[in-house]
């Protein structure tokens, strides 16, 4: 689908460098005033020279304020952060010793990570935000003004903690989940306290009742979800978290088409794994409706071309991270939504932070205006040979720059950095924020390992072209090192949406000469006799389906806080993988 493009800055005049100038520092301030007060900025050895500097200065002066900040605080990663968020989880955990820990108050949640095959999951506290950027955060925001919304969520958490309040009598229970489940908690007032209370309850918009957030099997929960939206013609909007899961959600209602459309005819909850006492609350909202029945019995299951749209007539937008390595479903997305339904992106955001918004004058998969929302993200260049890594403030960039960000957030991080890479598109007219889009991951573990350092980025784009030159339909794909023989190679493994096309023999041909043509490392490297042609391998279908609902039921974590890496590392998930392998091209 085209997108309307506006001319983006090369540059930003004067006048819109001094607005931006004016606009970071007034939210740096926000920030810093309340935030300067906390357990951490208070304690922590690398914010000691910040503070001296503020004790010698004038702390009530914007100017001192700024200058000190910008001149002594300096880039922090996890590991100052982690002795503080440990405190939460002492038992007994009183109110007394984490209050204000990172910021005034009680957070109202702990945010993980997403979890991956060698990291375990990250922490940050998450605290209340003024009420106007609360109301900008809310669930209710996103649903449509017109029809409903197909957006299956969770509120599963992984863990809560009891907070023994100062009054020696009463408690308080913190969520450990997504930072989705905790914005949509926060934006609702739906505290774990009273989960239970709610399970009679049906958000208007939504295709799918309260009591559906709390099923905490994967395939339950995917197909009382499919069940509740098959039911409802009035679908405008689907809503995924990635692009891939949305495939994957489709794969069930596939496999599962004859009991969906029996159940919605007959007005009846399925004999479905766990769910216990969500049944009854269900059955009250699911009449029997043969006419629906004969409509999708008509139609089929998720097999054609544009289903979704005869499923939901209505349906106009379709919401979900599309770059990275959800890039290669988007062509199966695509298929199944039919080429009237716009395709756009959440935003480009982290657990620690949400860095920018979809542009919607460029290509909102891909362009994101930096926003400020959560906190100040000031960069790093990537480029640069200067060893002191100066951070760069947004109206210091250069177009075509490559960057990391570093945020200072509301929740309480100093000039953290996200690890990730960003190129700078260009400066909003309107405003003079800048226009970004996501690289990679700013990591140098594949070189390390592989020998060469292609990016996930060129390794993500490679097997899209291949794909569409000469593979078929790939709905998800994964890396490994394959060391069959040497040297070693990237040995990508992938799961096709149908059967392969004929000429296959050209696949490896083609994603070789792709990554050669986009890194000259590995280019280098290849011509040294480091590395050879890369291996491609089809898997099972239903492999990464059955990967995300045994990470998920293992974890006890939701299907936003599973990724499968680009490159896997770990040697047991790397043979899970290779078990499934059904050919060679």
């Amino acid at each position: 689908m085209s997108h309307r493009q506006t001319d983006l800055l090369d540059s930003l005049s004067a006048e819109l460098s001094r607005q931006l100038k004016d606009h970071v520092d007034q939210v740096l301030l926000e920030i810093i005033r309340p935030n300067f007060a906390s357990q951490f900025a208070q304690g922590a050895p690398e914010l000691a020279e910040f503070r001296e500097a503020i004790a010698q200065s004038d702390s009530k002066d914007d100017v001192d304020i700024l200058r000190s900040f910008r001149g002594f605080v300096p880039i922090t990663n996890y590991e100052p952060y982690r002795p503080f968020i440990a405190k939460f989880f002492v038992v007994p955990c009183m109110e007394a010793d984490i209050k204000s820990m990172f910021a005034p108050g009680l957070p109202y949640f702990l945010a993980m990570s997403s979890m991956t095959s060698r990291n375990a999951p990250k922490l940050f506290p998450k605290y209340r935000p003024p009420p106007h950027l609360l109301q900008q955060n809310s669930y209710t925001a996103l649903l449509p003004s017109e029809g409903t919304i197909l957006s299956p969520s969770s509120l599963r958490y992984w863990q809560v903690l009891k907070i023994d309040c100062e009054d020696g009598q009463s408690s308080k229970e913190v969520a450990v989940c997504s930072t989705s489940i905790g914005i949509m908690r926060m934006g609702m007032n739906w505290d774990v306290e009273r989960d239970k209370d709610r399970l009679n309850l049906w958000v208007p918009g939504k295709t799918d009742p309260y009591a559906i957030s709390l099923v905490k099997n994967y395939r339950t929960l995917f197909i009382l979800n499919a069940l509740f939206a098959l039911a409802d013609h009035r679908v405008t909007t689907i809503r995924f978290l990635f692009a891939n899961v949305f495939v994957i959600f489709c794969q069930y209602v596939e496999d599962e088409w004859p009991l969906l459309v029996e159940c919605i005819e007959k007005g009846i909850i399925p004999e479905v794994e766990d769910l216990g006492d969500l049944r009854t609350p269900l059955e009250k909202y699911l009449a029997p409706n043969p006419g629906r029945a004969a409509e999708l019995r008509g139609i089929g299951p998720p097999v054609i071309q544009g289903w979704a749209v005869r499923v939901w007539p209505d349906l106009k937008q379709f919401v979900g991270i599309t770059g990275g390595q959800a890039a290669i479903s988007v062509p199966k997305v695509t298929q199944l939504l039919g080429p009237s339904v716009s395709i756009r992106s959440h935003g480009y955001s982290t657990s620690e932070c949400g860095i920018g918004k979809p542009y919607h004058e460029g290509d909102p998969n891909t362009d994101f205006k930096v926003g400020f929302r959560d906190g100040v993200i000031e960069f790093l260049d990537v480029r640069s040979d200067d060893p002191s890594d100066r951070v760069l403030s947004a109206w210091e960039l250069v177009t075509g720059g490559h960057y990391e960000p570093v945020v200072t957030t509301r929740s309480g991080l100093w000039r953290y950095r996200i690890a990730d890479v960003i190129t700078v598109k260009g400066f909003s007219p309107d405003d003079g924020l800048p226009v970004i889009n996501y690289l990679h991951r700013r990591d140098d573990s594949l070189g390390v390992a592989f020998g060469a350092s292609c990016t996930e980025s060129q390794l993500t784009d490679a097997i899209v072209s291949s794909a569409q030159q000469s593979i078929g339909q790939i709905i998800a794909f994964t890396i490994v090192l394959d060391d069959r023989e040497t040297p070693v190679t990237y040995g990508y493994l992938v799961e096709l949406a149908g059967e392969p096309r004929r000429d296959t023999r050209m696949a490896t041909k083609q994603t070789f000469e792709n990554l050669i043509t986009a890194s000259d490392d590995y280019r280098l490297v290849v011509w040294q006799g480091r590395s050879r042609r890369p291996t491609i391998r089809i898997v099972n279908k239903g492999t990464f389906a059955e990967y995300h609902r045994q990470k998920c039921e293992q974890k006890n974590v939701t299907v936003g806080q599973v990724k499968v890496p680009v490159v896997i590392f770990d040697p047991t998930m790397k043979e899970w993988f290779l078990e499934r392998v059904i050919m060679e091209l």
